[in-house]
């Protein structure tokens, strides 16, 4: 494959420690809707999953609740993260560390989230000036991981192919995109105690290893594996 020249950072679990916050306020807006829902059972069944997804697999299971009202409930939830993400945000241990490292690459911020929700989780984390304006959102593109049309989408507007682009991701559903988009993917495995690292993605357990893993691929042994 080729050197990696352009790199692509999921934001959830990734960059930001949001996935805490957004699993309790989920919890609570769903299950007052009837939808039953833990913050365990995102963390550990629908992590980095579509909002919308989600909502409609539980109704499978537990019965349709009334759109009206599972829209304001979704706003109020949104409501409340943003303000939880103002005040309680940080980045993940060695984000910084590694962005600093790795400064010469051109990168962007990849992520299911909305634009507003990623634009509010860097600035609340002093990280937005590492990414500008290069944020792609599934909502803006409206296409959504595990599908590989927003890698895609990303690497393309980048000015980059696929296979030029290595993905940082946390989620398995974003790893599994990445890879089918036919680009080199990192899988930061914060769970490996309940989470396997896809076949074709490498595993690291926290961002301090990021530089050392993207140094090792620029070596022309590696990059013509």
């Amino acid at each position: 494959m080729a050197i990696p020249r352009c790199l692509l950072f999921d934001c959830d679990g990734t960059l930001v420690d949001s996935e805490p916050l957004l699993a309790a306020e989920m919890a609570e807006s769903l299950t007052q809707v009837g939808l039953p829902f833990s913050p365990s059972d995102y963390m550990g069944e629908f992590r980095g999953a579509r909002f919308s997804n989600i909502v409609a697999e539980l109704q499978r299971r537990h019965g349709a609740i009334d759109p009206q009202r599972l829209s304001h409930s979704e706003g109020e939830m949104r409501r409340k993260l943003a303000d939880r993400i103002d005040s309680e945000l940080l980045p993940l241990p060695g984000v910084r560390e590694a962005l600093d490292a790795l400064a010469d690459f051109p990168r962007a911020v990849v992520s299911n989230g909305p634009e507003t929700k990623i634009r509010a989780g860097l600035r609340a984390t002093g990280l937005a000036d590492a990414f500008g304006d290069n944020l792609f959102s599934g909502y803006t593109a409206k296409c959504w991981k595990p599908d590989p049309c927003l890698y895609i989408h990303a690497a393309s507007i980048m000015g980059y192919r696929a296979e030029e682009c290595l993905a940082i991701d946390d989620a398995i559903v974003g790893v599994k995109a990445a890879l089918a988009a036919g680009m080199r993917v990192v899988h930061l495995n914060r769970f490996p105690d309940v989470e396997t690292t896809p076949d074709g993605a490498i595993s690291i357990s926290n961002m301090h290893q990021l530089p050392t893993i993207v140094g090792r691929l620029l070596l022309p042994e590696t990059a013509s594996l």
